[in-house]
């Protein structure tokens, strides 16, 4: 599996936020960063969200809207999602994946939808492959006698900061900050590659939506507008640098 090196620009850091821990849960948030460019995309879950998630996320939904801290967001559909995620990586060159955590809990999940709107192959295509930054840590930091490396925890003992944890856009943030911090080398990142053909991933019955209507349609509505985590539209423009976010005026 081709890997990339620390010095390379074709790294994305990304995120999930969903309905609950369990294996059939739904995504509300999605959120990936390379340097300066971002996506961040929110969707009404097709399940109920779980109360201690909830808690913890901030995200709430009332009469198939969604909130996040009681802040009503632009959301797209689910598939929706994933096609406008696999059109930023593409438009990154088929980077490396990097996610805290992710082999156990972030990877399913996607391998999961993707496999259910038979996106799977597109996505694979689009990636080189993933890295789980939480093992990395824990082979990088061994010495430093930390009891706990949960994201939060590392960035605040490697780059002194707290941050708005639980909210996809500022994870990846963060992460992207402590992973060039943590500088690891080529044969460490190969060390903890891996891809979704991977993993042991339990087959669920597909949910279609109804009324998603042609996706090419409307694909460039979806890939252009995001929000922010306080739920502040914006618009991307088209061109491969534009992928950052500029806010409507």
């Amino acid at each position: 599996m081709t890997t990339q090196v620390p010095d390379s620009p074709s790294v994305v850091f990304f995120d999930l936020e969903t309905t609950g821990l369990g294996s059939s849960c739904d995504i509300v948030q999605l959120a990936a960063v390379s340097g300066s460019h971002t996506l961040n995309l929110f969707m009404v879950p097709r399940c109920r969200m779980d109360p201690g998630a909830s808690r913890v996320t901030g995200f709430k939904v009332r009469r198939h809207r969604l909130f996040l801290h009681r802040r009503p967001v632009l959301t797209n559909s689910l598939k929706e999602a994933l096609v406008s995620f696999i059109t930023f990586l593409g438009m990154l060159g088929c980077p490396l994946l990097v996610g805290h955590n992710i082999r156990r809990f972030d990877c399913l999940v996607l391998a999961r939808v993707l496999d259910e709107f038979g996106l799977k192959a597109a996505f694979q295509a689009s990636v080189a492959g993933f890295l789980d930054s939480l093992p990395l840590a824990r082979q990088l930091l061994k010495d430093r006698g930390l009891q706990s490396f949960k994201q939060e925890n590392l960035v605040k003992t490697v780059l002194g900061v707290s941050y708005a944890a639980h909210n996809a856009l500022a994870d990846v943030q963060a992460l992207q900050q402590l992973y060039w911090a943590l500088k690891p080398t080529a044969g460490q990142i190969q060390q903890h590659t891996f891809s979704l053909d991977s993993l042991n991933t339990v087959a669920v019955k597909a949910v279609r939506l109804p009324g998603q209507g042609n996706l090419c349609e409307r694909f460039q509505k979806t890939v252009k507008v995001t929000v922010n985590s306080t739920g502040e539209c914006f618009k991307q423009p088209d061109e491969t640098k534009g992928v950052t976010a500029q806010p409507f005026r």
